[in-house]
């Protein structure tokens, strides 16, 4: 073992530096800052290099992190950009956006022992920015470019995880997507803070220079059919994600200034990516000087209430209906929440919107937990008589999302779905019940995490591989 490895119990746990909440608030800048060198050799060097890595086990994707934490700590930068891009096709991203306190770091033997997480998010992202900025990340180089090609409808993470993987073993690839720029989610709603979108652009531009196809706002079924973009590919990859926000049947849930969380979180990063918002502009979007309700406790209601705080609202609260220790969002992102202002509610439910024409107010009611429910989490129930009232001239649905009904937007009925309305596919071969036709990501398994999405799309690309093998040997055995 080397010695610049298992010094857990001298050195302590060190996240990299936050900007302070004075300095952070008023834009939309990431709030960590970088490691340095040094730093990052040293935090690296409290791995315990454990002979069953559980870091590795709960990550999805199943990185190599004991092994870059390890090169990390001995400088060898590249070779660990290296093995961590083998696993993953955006380790910058996940090293900035995962829950890491949920999967590799809240599963780290040596938090588990009490002497603090090893910050393996911190330097996953570290490792790859260096390697951005060395120039070590190059563009996919095809040295054996094959005659046939794949269509892949989403520029998501599971899209362009499948879309590179591809493209590396020489398949012609084109992606179909329904909005103006690549990356889905990524850029459109996840916000600058977690997420600033050069972060985004240079991976996609970085596909675009590999050679992959991207064919910007097309909407399947409407401008181009389905059936075409079947029939002018090899394969079809379907990797729309999840975007129908999911809705309650409220008293009032008609009147105005009622959002989505993606309505409102597209016009933000829309109107700092330089697009004119009208929406946003005339402040219908806009929460300045508001009193701003968000409805929800994941990920998604974290970042509506951060937007809302740069965005200068009068007052931010947050409703969900269990404590703060049931909650499905990222602790760290609520005590960066907390830390700039946001007011949670916890045990709270809303019962009924309250205006005319607008919303005015929401009338909440107490919640207690009750005994686990299929989640295993326990149920609220309503404390009767319990109600009270909450100022609001926004209110926020951040209740998570459901999928489109693709057979319908793509005029294809023979597309079978789920009861859930996620598209069925054989789990092993991540075919749908149409021939060529393979689906991963959110629109299989439900919104969920970008981790999850870049593995679905690594595995579809395997199938994919697959696939296209066998079909190419049946047409020789039938020339």
């Amino acid at each position: 073992m080397s010695e610049k490895m298992l010094k857990f119990v001298k050195v302590n746990k060190q996240t990299p530096l936050k900007r302070d909440v004075e300095n952070r608030i008023d834009n939309f800048e990431e709030i960590y800052d970088e490691f340095i060198s040094e730093k990052a050799k040293e935090q690296s060097s409290r791995c315990s290099q454990c002979g069953v890595p559980f870091c590795q086990v709960h990550c999805p994707l199943h990185n190599n992190i004991p092994d870059w934490l390890k090169l990390t700590a001995e400088g060898r930068l590249k070779e660990a950009s290296e093995l961590a891009h083998s696993t993953n096709n955006m380790p910058e991203v996940c090293g900035r956006i995962c829950p890491q306190d949920r999967l590799c770091e809240g599963n780290c033997v040596i938090e588990q022992s009490g002497h603090g997480t090893v910050t393996i998010g911190a330097v996953e992202k570290y490792i790859t920015d260096v390697a951005w900025n060395k120039g070590w990340i190059k563009p996919v180089k095809v040295t054996n470019e094959i005659n046939q090609s794949v269509g892949i409808i989403g520029a998501g993470p599971a899209g362009l995880a499948c879309a590179e993987e591809l493209r590396k073993i020489g398949y012609k690839i084109t992606i179909y997507d329904r909005y103006d720029r690549p990356g889905g989610l990524l850029i459109y709603g996840i916000p600058n803070f977690k997420l600033e979108k050069f972060v985004v652009e240079r991976r996609t531009n970085l596909l675009k220079n590999s050679g992959i196809k991207f064919v910007q706002n097309i909407e399947i079924g409407k401008d181009k059919s389905f059936e075409e973009i079947k029939k002018k590919h090899d394969a079809i990859l379907i990797a729309t994600g999840v975007y129908k926000a999911k809705e309650f049947n409220l008293p009032g849930r008609n009147l105005k200034n009622i959002f989505s969380a993606m309505d409102f979180l597209t016009a933000s990063n829309r109107k700092g990516l330089g697009d004119v918002v009208k929406n946003f502009d005339n402040g219908t979007l806009n929460s300045k000087n508001k009193n701003v309700v968000v409805i929800g406790g994941g990920d998604t209601a974290m970042d509506c209430v951060r937007t809302a705080v740069r965005q200068n609202a009068k007052s931010i609260k947050c409703l969900y209906r269990r404590d703060r220790k049931n909650m499905p969002g990222s602790i760290r992102e609520v005590c960066n929440a907390e830390e700039e202002g946001v007011e949670f509610i916890w045990l709270s439910n809303p019962k009924k919107f309250i205006g005319k024409e607008k919303i005015s107010s929401v009338l909440v009611e107490k919640m207690k937990l009750g005994q686990p429910d299929s989640s295993g989490r326990n149920k609220p129930e309503v404390i009767q008589g319990s109600d009270f009232e909450i100022k609001a001239d926004i209110a926020i649905k951040a209740l998570g999302f459901d999928p489109e009904n693709i057979p319908l937007l793509f005029k294809y009925p023979d597309l079978e779905i789920s009861k859930w309305g996620t598209i069925k596919i054989n789990l092993k071969s991540m075919m749908t019940n149409v021939e060529s036709v393979f689906a991963a990501g959110d629109i299989v398994r439900g919104a969920s995490l970008v981790v999850w999405a870049i593995r679905d799309g690594r595995e579809a690309a395997l199938s994919i591989k697959k696939y296209l093998k066998i079909k190419k040997l049946m047409k020789i055995k039938v020339a």
